[in-house]
């Protein structure tokens, strides 16, 4: 074992090696990340607050925060949603609000799937999965598990929404087309001090009868109510695959 290790410390020092840099950062022009990096901009799903892409969309988000009931209306894929949720998640971190409200008609698009077992909260899951998707995005897995679980966050089912006044709160009511003028009128009714209320939803695009959905004549009757504000998306303002948009076009 000596000579051995006499051996080893008298062997030459190697200059070389075998691992190499996969990815030198420092002279070379690509970079994983794309053009995105490069220009000092970080990855969107990590952007605290979101940037509007369109003039209709930040139209929206200026009514939101200058108006305490908002209706945005517009086709599929035009961000309603998102931004609505968005929005909500910026007052809560904040602090200009002390919960979010989430309520969604339980309406299947033109099939029935039965009864669903569990709770509220399990029952409403499948209708809620856009706005639970947008709250991920936004606040992730763990935190947004942690404000369902204390309260932070409500799932209010429109059905269970009467003679509620919502006070400090932030409420979301999402695919609006497929509500009642009877319903919509209960639901705008229920905003308390210090609250913002979002309307979202297509007129075009309702589960319901065509003369059931009562979003189109609230629209109507409430723009003209200087404190409130309707903001029309445009088939211009699509934000999901382009041709979403050459489809609506036609169809």
């Amino acid at each position: 074992m000596g000579k051995r290790a006499a051996r080893r410390r008298n062997r030459p020092q190697q200059t070389t090696t075998n691992v190499h840099e996969l990815f030198d950062e420092k002279n070379a022009d690509w970079h994983p990340l794309g053009e995105t990096e490069q220009k000092g901009q970080r990855d969107q799903s990590y952007r605290r607050n979101i940037r509007p892409k369109s003039e209709n969309q930040a139209a929206l988000m200026d009514a939101i925060d200058n108006f305490n009931l908002v209706m945005a209306l517009g086709p599929a894929g035009t961000g309603k949603t998102y931004i609505a949720v968005s929005k909500a998640v910026e007052a809560l971190d904040n602090g200009d609000i002390a919960r979010i409200v989430l309520a969604r008609p339980a309406v299947e698009a033109g099939e029935n799937i039965g009864f669903l077992p569990g709770d509220v909260e399990a029952k409403m899951a499948p209708y809620l999965r856009p706005l639970y998707d947008a709250l991920n995005d936004r606040l992730g897995a763990k935190r947004l598990k942690t404000y369902i679980s204390d309260g932070t966050i409500e799932i209010a089912p429109i059905g269970y929404m009467r003679g509620r006044t919502l006070n400090n709160a932030f409420v979301v009511i999402d695919e609006a087309q497929n509500c009642t003028y009877g319903q919509l009128k209960m639901l705008v009714t229920r905003l308390g001090w210090n609250s913002t209320m979002i309307l979202t939803g297509d007129p075009d695009q309702t589960d319901l009868l065509p003369e059931m959905s009562g979003l189109s004549e609230m629209s109507e009757r409430l723009e003209n109510v200087d404190d409130v504000a309707c903001v029309q998306l445009r088939d211009k303002d699509i934000v999901r695959h382009p041709l979403v948009a050459s489809m609506l076009t036609v169809l």
